[in-house]
Formats: structure tokens, sequence, C-alpha cells
């Protein structure tokens, strides 16, 4: 019976830690996207080669 009790707890955290990592990974790719949309006067554009 505790092994089933480990089993489930284990599944759980992975659920969670795995949900945690999405919300980082769509948190991160939101900053970039916003970043890329900001075009300042004078400011050079780092991803275009010189």
């Amino acid at each position: 019976m505790m092994i089933y009790m480990l089993a489930a707890a284990m599944t759980l955290a992975m659920l969670i830690a795995t949900a945690f990592a999405l919300h980082q990974e769509a948190h991160r790719m939101r900053t970039k996207v916003q970043t890329a949309r900001v075009r300042l006067p004078g400011w050079r554009d780092p991803r275009l080669p010189r």
C-alpha cells in the first residue's frame, strides 16, 4: 500500500513540475515576443548581420 502512495505522490509532483515548467516557458516566450516588437529609433537590431 505504501508503494502506491509513493507512486501517486511522485506522479502528482511530476504533474505540478510539468505545469510549472510550461508556465515558465510560456512567460519566456511572451517576454521574447514583446521585446522583439520594440523598435526604438536609433537602435540597431542585434539579429541583423553587420
